[in-house]
């Protein structure tokens, strides 16, 4: 089982596909990686050697911020535009989509369930 940034990848995948499961690593820079590594985009996780994943952790390393110290960077930035106050910042703090969509109908994975908001009986 190959362990890389603490991540255990999946033993039957392709490795190109495998190290997207690394928090911060998407398909370019998987592809990216192995190029430089050189290493088939074709062999699977489970046929890798201790010398191509050690390869693979190292360039990580040292290029890429990938896994906790990428978590809290975003973190971080996210708590500076709340401080800040920005427009961008308060749509974050009240759990409202940041980017600009339409929240009359939508916006249901940020405000969560619906809640039912009537007038009260006379």
């Amino acid at each position: 089982m190959a362990r890389i940034a603490g991540v255990d990848l999946p033993k039957k995948k392709r490795i190109e596909y495998g190290l997207t499961y690394i928090y911060g690593v998407g398909l370019k820079t998987s592809r990216d990686i192995l190029a430089k590594v050189g290493i088939s985009l074709d062999k699977r996780v489970h046929e890798l050697n201790e010398d191509e994943v050690a390869a693979i952790r190292n360039e990580l390393q040292d290029s890429y911020q990938v896994e906790g110290d990428l978590r809290k960077k975003v973190a971080m930035d996210i708590k500076a535009l709340m401080d800040l106050g920005s427009y961008r910042g308060i749509r974050h703090r009240r759990g409202l989509p940041v980017r600009g969509q339409k929240t009359k109908t939508n916006a249901r994975t940020r405000k969560g369930k619906k809640k039912t908001v009537g007038s009260a009986a006379k």
